[in-house]
């Protein structure tokens, strides 16, 4: 069975989430975690979550996703922002708890001119000083496309990152399919070859979900414009075998293409259709 769900908006609370991922054949989905471009979250209604506890055992879900918002940035140059960053994390960790078992994805940041050495020195420092074993979530690194100065271009920068990490067994990766395509790594020509060096640098144990997206950019381009499934450079040919390789198909799937619902629907029914 593909585990496969969308982006959706929490404004509405957890169980929403949980009813509108059926409307549309999903078994999963994303959202994020608080004000995507703010810092504001809404507090937690336990019942809420429970609710959506309830929804996710009794319809056999795929891990949620969680996504932090677009505003942290880990390895900024300026103090009170790493402050910021690392406060809103672990505070949305603490929230995690009330849908335990879950997944936690953020962006690595961008270094701003300080090289990526000390980047990754400071993205690890929040992440050992926020991390507690009694987390029932696992944190995800995502792969970047490589525009400007972000971290998590390439697969060395996201272990550099994880074997600084104390508890790095609560770490992970979401790959996002457009951002490593423009990146450079050819997942239309020669996906068993960034899955062979995904695994040698990393190791495919710690690929826990994908952002499934196509991509409106051409390859390697370093750019990151996220394109509806089969209507961009990375096609629909390269997706569906991308879900359907078998080091690959047992993944949870999110997608953050620019759809509305039924948009969403319809890719959804689609790559049903077209896995193994």
């Amino acid at each position: 069975m593909l585990n496969i769900g969308c982006h959706l908006s929490s404004s509405k609370g957890f169980k929403h989430m949980g009813k509108e991922a059926l409307t549309i054949d999903a078994n999963t989905f994303q959202f994020f975690s608080r004000n995507p471009r703010g810092s504001k979250a809404k507090a937690v209604d336990k019942k809420d979550a429970d609710g959506l506890n309830e929804i996710a055992a009794n319809n056999n879900f795929a891990p949620i996703l969680a996504h932090a918002p677009y505003t942290l940035n880990a390895c900024s140059s300026d103090e009170g922002l790493r402050e910021f960053a690392k406060n809103t994390m672990a505070s949305d960790l603490e929230i995690m708890e009330y849908i335990p078992n879950n997944l936690y994805n953020f962006h690595p940041g961008s270094h701003v001119g300080q090289g990526v050495d000390v980047a990754i020195e400071y993205i690890s420092s929040m992440l050992n000083s926020i991390l507690k074993e009694e987390y029932n979530t696992t944190i995800l690194l995502e792969t970047m496309s490589g525009k400007g100065s972000e971290v998590g271009a390439s697969f060395e920068e996201i272990r550099s990152i994880i074997d600084r990490v104390e508890l790095d067994h609560k770490l992970g990766v979401c790959l996002d399919t457009c951002h490593i395509y423009s990146a450079g790594y050819n997942i239309v020509e020669d996906l068993e070859g960034v899955l062979e060096k995904f695994d040698k640098i990393i190791g495919l144990e710690r690929l826990k979900a994908v952002h499934l997206n196509d991509s409106m950019m051409p390859f390697n381009s370093r750019k990151d414009r996220h394109e509806k499934i089969g209507k961009g450079t990375i096609g629909l040919d390269a997706i569906i075998n991308f879900i359907n390789h078998p080091k690959l198909s047992h993944l949870p799937y999110y997608l953050e293409t620019p759809n509305e619902l039924q948009g969403y629907a319809a890719e959804i029914k689609l790559l049903r259709e077209n896995h193994n």
